[in-house]
């Protein structure tokens, strides 16, 4: 058992670095300066077309299939090529031009691809073929310049050649990282002669700075020499100077002694008239103190009662005109108290009568206002019961017209027959024939009329009717006609 496990063991372990040694054969790594170009298999990579049929890793590492794949490397290091170009310029002169590129592969997949077409087998021809490509455009462009354009804008050169080649360059996968133009060589000697004017100028210049160079120095050298002279002047006027001095010394040295004696005189002279000052001073303050201070003194005793006594007097008038305003305000006061007094009762007793005043006018205008609105009420009211009698009449006239006829009839039946009976109110002496027949025909014709008056009323609420006017609500009574003007009864009257 034991064996087994060993055997067992043995195996794996055997089997693992049979795996770590086809994972080191089958993993590639991409330094940072390369990039590795994997053929073999179909692959899409961004940026790039489908179908390129390889694959480009850089900056890691990557499976790669022994035998079914290939790996080989880019370099994306720098490269550096010398230019050395024969030119003619534009004006037919001959040049040579020197220079460096320094160029290298674009860090881009599209530059590592068409770089990896182009030069994957040659990349040492690199160089060569960058070399041909700026020579040709570099011809190109110094064709189209003079020689001063050239020397003196070396940069627009530069630029132009980098513009030109760009596209080229980009077709390539490469870009340029530098273009220097170090030279540019003249077999001619064109340049030299170009320069001739300029550096005779420059000579001419140089020997005209050396004359005023030399014509300053000169100068100078005689300004110095007048500086010279002129410290000789100003030290022996010092030494004049300080030789009186001396003598000034000695001679006041030798006046020192009669001038002590006369300033001593004169110290002696100065003293004794201070002394004299002094005694004088002393004797006018002992006057002073004798008889000026007592007579200032009695001076100022009197000045101080006369000041006290008008002070007094002024006091008491003071006092007593204090006294007088004080009754005179105390008086204006009262007299003003007393006016407020009066003044205030009579405001209130106004203010009494003005309220008693409106408050009765207020109830009167109260009570009236009631009483107007109580008749306005009872109108109304008394309009609407009209209203609504003459609604519920009218109504009842509509449904039973010979019944409301009939009412009104009923109702007004004595101005009726008093009506009929007018007919006889102008006869004086009446004669009845037929006797109790004759009597009956004439109340017969009496009551043909009241019914002829029934009958004018029925027209008069027909017309009503058809013409509309009952819209308004209003029926007119019966009663409120005039009778029909009562007709002459023939009456037969006795001769006698």
């Amino acid at each position: 058992m034991p064996m087994v496990v060993g055997v067992v063991a043995g195996a794996v372990v055997v089997a693992v670095l049979v795996l770590i040694g086809l994972f080191k054969m089958m993993w590639r790594v991409a330094e940072p300066n390369e990039a590795l170009i994997i053929s073999g298999s179909k692959h899409r990579t961004e940026g790039l077309e489908e179908g390129m049929g390889f694959r480009i890793v850089t900056g890691r590492g990557t499976l790669v299939l022994p035998g079914v794949q290939a790996v080989r490397k880019l370099s994306l290091d720098l490269n550096e090529t010398e230019l050395h170009v024969d030119c003619v310029t534009h004006q037919g002169i001959p040049l040579k031009v020197r220079g460096v590129v320094i160029f290298k592969v674009g860090d881009d997949f599209v530059s590592i691809a068409n770089a990896a077409r182009r030069f994957l087998d040659q990349q040492r021809m690199m160089s060569e073929r960058v070399h041909n490509v700026f020579a040709g455009h570099l011809r190109s462009i110094v064709g189209g310049l003079t020689v001063e354009d050239m020397i003196r804008d070396r940069e627009k050169l530069t630029g132009q050649t980098r513009a030109a080649c760009g596209t080229e360059m980009e077709k390539l996968g490469l870009i340029v990282d530098s273009l220097q133009i170090h030279e540019i060589e003249d077999p001619t000697g064109y340049i030299q002669n170009l320069a001739a004017p300029h550096a005779a100028a420059v000579q001419r210049d140089a020997r005209i700075a050396q004359a005023e160079s030399n014509r300053l120095a000169t100068e100078a050298e005689q300004q110095s020499f007048a500086r010279m002279a002129e410290a000789t002047r100003d030290s022996e006027i010092l030494q004049a100077g300080y030789q009186a001095e001396r003598d000034k010394a000695a001679a006041r040295a030798r006046q020192a002694g009669p001038l002590a004696d006369a300033g001593a005189r004169q110290e002696v002279v100065v003293q004794e008239t201070r002394v004299a000052e002094l005694e004088a001073h002393r004797r006018e303050q002992q006057l002073q103190a004798d008889v000026r201070k007592p007579a200032d003194a009695k001076a100022y005793e009197k000045r101080t009662l006369a000041e006290a006594e008008r002070d007094a007097r002024i006091s008491a008038a003071e006092a007593k005109a204090k006294e007088t305003e004080l009754a005179a305000a105390a008086e204006a006061t009262r007299v003003k108290t007393a006016a407020g007094a009066e003044a205030e009762a009579t405001q209130t007793r106004g203010a009494a009568t003005a309220a008693a005043t409106r408050a009765t006018g207020e109830a009167e205008a109260a009570a009236a206002q009631a009483k107007g609105l109580a008749d306005a009420e009872a109108t109304r009211a008394k309009g609407l019961a009209e209203a609504e009698a003459i609604k519920a009449r009218a109504g009842a006239l509509a449904e039973n017209q010979e019944a409301v006829v009939a009412q009104q009839l009923a109702e007004n039946w004595p101005e009726i027959v008093q009506a009929g009976a007018s007919a006889f109110g102008n006869v004086d002496n009446m004669v009845l024939l037929n006797g109790a027949d004759g009597m009956a025909e004439l109340f017969a014709k009496a009551l043909t009329m009241g019914g002829t008056g029934l009958g004018l009323a029925r027209q008069l609420l027909s017309s009503m009717n058809q013409n509309g006017q009952a819209q308004n609500g209003t029926v007119p009574s019966l009663g409120g006609h005039a009778a029909p003007p009562a007709q002459k009864v023939p009456v037969e009257q006795d001769e006698d």
